[in-house]
């Protein structure tokens, strides 16, 4: 197989072809050993204007395209990406500081995401209504918002774009996206890519990297119709601001401070397996992580011991080096972040039973004990690796603490009893909940999303995408003529 490396790497942007961009270009380093990735073109505001008027163009036509020929794009997308993975894996290890198992993941989710948006076409597009006059049929059906404004993060660039790219072109639409400039080769170029070899029409789909000021001006762009977002909720609100005062329709999936709930009759050894794997996945960098550790105080020592002993055996290094169990941050001002929440924890009351310290990007797995609902650690997304643990007695003090966050993205709960853990988690505040797993887990075609400070309510995933990138349209049709 020939090995592909992405042609916006030579500073190009992807914009009815590879042209130059408006706003120069910036490097791209890769966390992991410090060495350029690549040189990264930025749109400006007139790209944007220039992406614009070409997607509206053309998506009229996509849009009276038949739902075989969109299916077939999507189909061949995925094929195309399973084509190329390993050099987009290798591409996100490099660009992101992943480790190569999550590059793998993520690849296979951004692969499910294109296969599952390709089913979409084949859904019921509508209903038939009854109107006052029997001769005449009423009919709902669902039509193309037009054009998506997809901003991106770069903590999972490819998979967190990819879920509203994909839904959205099969569905009719066309799409700019904005990734992150610090992952725009794995969260853009492979997308360009990708759909160049399934035969995607030109002008469909846009990749303008750039930073706040591009991304706020595909906000404000009167081309787009629907704006996706995801990445931090400080950032989300200034999204929904924008947007909202233009009165789009806005997708907001943010962050999250998730609750992870240990009852007493808890199978410590999944437990600890699951806390685990939610604390210091991707070193904690996903939206999903398990922000904070709920433990009954019967097993608190216990399970805080078992977490040091497993965060004191990760091997801490380039995700390309054998052996490295734990990456880097993505920068080291993330890194700093991270520490100043660390120090914050230790100076409101918490213990430092593992790490707690930092070099460059590279911040040590870090176990804190004695965390109250006034610690800094409770109240932050650390987004790093850090598990915060907080102590319970009662049920209802675990569920008052799971729930003092302005956060609504995803919990777990670990008990032995089914019908309590199910009851539990009927009063969480939040979008998703695992019974004896992790708070990391999500799929391509379930509702993915959270409430609160974690996003406005939107859904990504399986037919809920209808009702995020398709309006509404009742049409009336007179049936018999005298």
């Amino acid at each position: 197989m020939a090995h592909w490396e992405p042609r916006a790497a030579d500073g190009r942007i992807f914009s009815g072809g590879w042209r130059e961009p408006g706003g120069g270009t910036a490097s791209v380093i890769s966390p992991g050993d410090g060495l350029p990735v690549g040189t990264v073109g930025i749109a400006d505001e007139a790209d944007v204007e220039r992406a614009g008027l070409l997607a509206v163009d053309a998506q009229r036509e996509w849009a009276r395209s038949s739902y075989r020929v969109r299916a077939g794009v999507l189909s061949r997308a995925a094929e195309a990406l399973r084509e190329i993975r390993a050099d987009v894996e290798h591409l996100l290890v490099r660009e992101s500081g992943s480790l190569p198992s999550k590059a793998s993941h993520e690849v296979s989710k951004a692969i499910d995401e294109l296969v599952e948006a390709a089913s979409l076409v084949t859904m019921s597009q509508g209903d038939v209504l009854p109107v006052d006059d029997p001769t005449t049929l009423g009919i709902a059906r669902r039509i193309p918002v037009g054009v998506v404004g997809v901003i991106a993060p770069w903590n999972a660039p490819l998979m967190l774009a990819i879920r509203s790219v994909a839904p959205a072109i099969a569905l009719g639409n066309a799409v700019i996206v904005k990734p992150d400039v610090k992952t725009a080769f794995s969260g853009g170029a492979v997308m360009a890519e990708i759909f160049e070899r399934a035969g995607l029409p030109d002008g469909i789909l846009h990749i303008l990297p750039g930073g706040p000021e591009t991304g706020e001006a595909v906000v404000r762009s009167p081309h787009t119709n629907v704006i996706s977002f995801t990445g931090s909720s400080a950032a989300g609100r200034r999204v929904g601001e924008v947007a909202g005062g233009l009165l789009k329709r806005v997708i907001l999936e943010l962050g999250g401070n998730n609750a992870f709930i240990v009852m007493a009759d808890a199978d410590l050894d999944l437990a600890v397996a699951s806390g685990i794997g939610g604390s210091f996945r991707h070193q904690g960098q996903i939206c999903m992580a398990t922000g904070r550790h709920l433990v009954h105080e019967s097993i608190a020592d216990e399970y805080v011991e078992r977490l040091r002993a497993a965060a004191s055996a990760l091997r801490l290094g380039d995700p390309l080096t054998d052996g490295t169990t734990l990456g880097p941050l993505i920068t080291t001002a993330q890194a700093e972040r991270v520490q100043g929440i660390v120090d914050q924890a230790v100076a409101d009351g918490a213990r430092v039973v593992h790490g707690g310290t930092h070099e460059g990007v590279f911040f040590a797995p870090t176990v804190l004990d004695g965390v109250d609902a006034a610690n800094a650690a409770f109240q932050s997304e650390i987004f790093g690796p850090v598990a915060p643990v907080t102590r319970f007695a009662t049920e209802a003090e675990a569920l008052a603490l799971a729930n003092a966050s302005d956060y609504g993205l995803s919990a777990a709960i670990h008990t032995r009893d089914i019908a309590r853990g199910l009851g539990f988690a009927s009063r969480l505040r939040a979008g998703m909940v695992a019974l004896n797993g992790q708070t990391i887990y999500d799929a391509a075609h379930i509702p993915m999303g959270g409430i609160g400070a974690s996003g406005n309510g939107g859904r990504h995933g399986g037919h809920w995408n209808l009702d995020e990138f398709t309006y509404w349209q009742w049409v009336t049709v007179p049936t018999i003529s005298d």
